[in-house]
């Protein structure tokens, strides 16, 4: 009853999608369109959920039918981006529900009154249970929607879809994983169906990026000519290259689908590929593997699975009918994610040990702790396989009296320490004594002056230095008969040279030589006789003078030399400055009678027109010269 219900209900909403249902019943495409978005018959919503509840088994039938809507009223791609921001707020409701809201590239502030709010690791079980299903219920219905109408990758893309989820998938998978790990003692059986359903939640999410990355960019890379192409490539690396920091993130979809694969077909399908930015992008992907076992992933992803009535992926039970969740479920969580937990050591580690001890006493310390190791000290499962029988290979073949060896300290940081005060006097680190006169306690007492000057070991520690140079000497008293051992020092010569290759004195020409030399010697004239020839000499020498003297300035002076003198100074000031003279004497014309010429009655006229830019403005400045000039009385 419950299939017929069900595929009755899907046959009317497929119906409801047809505007033709043969050659003589059929409505136009336009009035189609327009029925369908006027009176609701389909919206988003609506389209999701048809997808996550008939795509499975009726894909064919479901695209026909959501690929027609979309072609019969391009209004609901209008509608899909206005969804958008409604899908991307469920991921951060998520994010803020567990207290994860801080992180992440893209997150807004955190509100005060939201900083009590509980972590996965702290909330009730309950309250976790519905944040798993509701994450779940979210991956799987865009998965659905996506995988049967991949024309909306495009629409998703527009609002950086492939950023924000990788970024959510680096935030909440981890946090919600690690939560469920912890409660593994509360419900076994609520915990095992939180793990399906949190595996399944990521595996979707991987699914997810994959088709609109391959929608976006692998498939028109493909299908487009190798001119065209380009734009695409440019997008798959631009989208790469914004995820470089989620290391969860890329190892996990690198599992699934090999990231290495894809910049292959993009090498073969251009040969202008930028070979720099590739190997970035796979030498990032590489590093996030670092730590991690990738062929154990790998096997991880491959596990054989189930799938129950309701689509959850589940793992194959072991042939005991029986599974717990510490064992193979946690191996599927673990999955391309299964990295190494933070080795144990000190009394955390002697803890587990005595734990293990405590129930099986006669196994060793050494082969307790080797099964602590490969169990990632989980003492619980330690024991479980133990008394089970299922025993890694490599730990059954151990002695199950191994004792545990003690593993020599490590080198004490006070004796490997290096600084500035390595070795030096006052280091109690590497001798036993220290000059403790060299130590002073408190402040010191500053000193007077008068213990300053007093204090005279500067002047003695000198005195040897200038004794060597025999500048001081002191004063040795000598007794009758006691100065022959001193008589060889003394000096014997009676004439003292010791400034002999000095110049001492002026240096003054004294000699009668040099004083000829430097002026000649001349007879005052009053005491020189008169000799013949000489007085008329002189008489024509002053004579000559006379005439090379200028003549004395007249009082008045030709106005018609100082005009000329005057003319010829400013001809000389106007050719330093680069002015032609306008040597042109249209202006004053022909004598009266004659009549005039043309360039004469246009200078006129032009001189007429601009007679007002000089005119007599400055006669006042004029008078002022003149009267300084001392040619009008004042």
């Amino acid at each position: 009853m419950q299939k017929r219900l069900h595929r009755s209900v899907f046959l009317t909403f497929l119906r409801m999608s047809t505007h033709k249902e043969s050659k003589e019943h059929f409505i136009s495409p336009s009035a189609f369109g327009e029925i369908l978005y006027n009176n609701f018959l389909f919206d988003i919503p609506k389209i999701l959920d048809l997808c996550v509840l008939f795509g499975k088994g009726n894909s064919p039938l479901l695209q026909k039918m959501i690929g027609n809507i979309f072609i019969q009223q391009p209004s609901y791609y209008n509608d899909l981006d206005e969804t958008m921001p409604t899908i991307l707020q469920v991921f951060s409701n998520i994010l803020q529900h567990c207290g994860l809201q801080g992180d992440g590239a893209s997150a807004t502030p955190q509100k005060l009154e939201e900083r009590g709010r509980l972590t996965p690791c702290d909330m009730p079980l309950l309250e976790l249970k519905d944040i798993v299903l509701y994450l779940c219920d979210t991956c799987t219905t865009l998965w659905a929607f996506l995988d049967v109408f991949p024309l909306a990758c495009q629409t998703f893309q527009k609002h950086d879809f492939c950023y924000r989820l990788a970024s959510f998938y680096e935030i909440a998978i981890p946090e919600l994983e690690s939560a469920i790990k912890k409660r593994r003692l509360e419900d076994s059986k609520l915990l095992g169906g939180l793990w399906q359903r949190l595996s399944h939640s990521r595996k979707k999410l991987l699914e997810i990026f994959h088709i609109l990355l391959n929608q976006i960019c692998l498939l028109p890379v493909l299908e487009s000519s190798c001119d065209n192409i380009q734009g695409f490539i440019e997008e798959f690396l631009q989208i790469f290259s914004s995820l470089l920091q989620e290391k969860r993130f890329l190892r996990d979809y690198d599992a699934l689908f090999p990231v290495a694969d894809d910049v292959s077909l993009l090498q073969q399908a251009s040969s202008v590929l930028d070979e720099t930015r590739t190997a970035y992008i796979l030498q990032a992907v590489e590093s996030a593997w670092e730590g991690v076992d990738r062929r154990k992933a790998t096997d991880a992803k491959d596990s054989p699975a189930a799938k129950n009535p309701n689509g959850v992926m589940e793992m194959a039970e072991p042939a005991g009918g029986t599974s717990s969740l510490p064992n193979s479920e946690e191996e599927e969580c673990m999955g391309a994610a299964a990295a190494p937990g933070p080795a144990m050591c000190g009394v955390e580690l002697d803890s587990l040990i005595s734990q293990v001890k405590d129930l099986l006493p006669d196994l060793g310390e050494g082969f307790i702790l080797a099964c602590l190791e490969h169990y990632s000290y989980d003492p619980e499962q330690v024991i479980n396989n133990i008394l089970e029988g299922r025993l890694a290979p490599a730990l059954s073949q151990l002695d199950r009296s191994l004792d545990r060896q003690v593993k020599p300290d490590p080198t004490p940081l006070l004796t490997s320490r290096h600084n500035v005060f390595q070795n030096d006097e006052f280091d109690v680190f590497s001798r036993d004594s220290v000059d403790l006169s060299r130590v002073h306690k408190g402040k010191r007492k500053g000193e007077n002056t008068r213990s300053l000057v007093n204090d005279k070991r500067e002047v003695l520690a000198q005195r040897q230095r200038y004794e060597q140079y025999s500048v001081v000497l002191e004063e040795v008293p000598l007794q009758p008969g006691e100065g022959s051992p001193y008589h060889g020092d003394d000096y014997e010569d009676e004439y003292d040279d010791t400034y002999d290759g000095n110049q001492v004195g002026a240096n003054d020409a004294d000699s009668d030589d040099e004083l000829i030399s430097r002026r000649p010697f001349t007879i005052p004239q009053v005491l020189r006789t008169k000799v013949p020839g000489e007085g008329q000499e002189e008489d024509e020498d002053e004579e000559e003078a006379e005439d090379e003297a200028p003549k004395p300035d007249h009082f008045v002076q030709d106005p018609a030399v100082l005009r000329e003198k005057a003319e010829a100074r400013r001809m000389a000031f106007l050719a330093r400055k680069g002015y032609r003279h306008d040597s042109s004497g249209a202006v004053a014309g022909s004598p009266r009678g004659q009549g005039q010429s043309r360039e004469t009655t246009q200078e006129r006229r032009k001189k007429e027109a601009n007679k007002a830019t000089r005119a007599n403005h400055n006669r006042r400045t004029m008078a002022d010269r003149k009267r300084s000039k001392g040619m009008i009385p004042s």
